[in-house]
């Protein structure tokens, strides 16, 4: 992969040259290393939250594995946040384009259930309408 001006990951001081537009980028610290990254004004929020959590993840490595080889660590939490978000995704039902027209909830069966009260209903009106009678 080509490294551009906007996609330059190396350490601050190799970048500066690469970049002329200082407002479109973010100067960022992970695991005590400086670089420069891209960044739109609109999303500047959401990669400084990005950035703090894998700072966070970054640290949280190196301090359990005692290691102190920084691209080790780096693909560690890469592949530990990537098995986070892929865990999540697929314990999340899957939402299709159509809903589907008997929803499930905590493994009730809602067809079942709406049978067995439709079931109800029909007792109790042939037990009902007798009485009604009466008055």
């Amino acid at each position: 992969m080509s490294k551009s001006p906007g996609n330059c990951l190396k350490p601050k001081h190799e970048c500066d040259s690469l970049m002329p537009n200082e407002a479109n980028f973010l100067d960022i610290v992970l695991l005590g290393k400086e670089y420069r990254v891209a960044c739109p004004p609109e999303e500047r929020e959401g990669l400084v939250a990005a950035v703090a959590f894998v700072d966070a993840k970054m640290h949280d490595i190196a301090e359990k594995t005692k290691s102190n080889i920084a691209e080790r660590i780096a693909v560690m939490a890469a592949l530990n946040i990537a098995h986070e978000h892929l865990s999540q995704k697929n314990a999340a039902p899957i939402m299709d384009k159509t809903p589907d027209p008997e929803p499930r909830a905590e493994g009730l069966d809602f067809v079942a259930v709406r049978r067995r009260i439709s079931d109800m209903e029909a007792k109790l009106e042939a037990v009902l309408v007798p009485q009604e009678k009466l008055f």
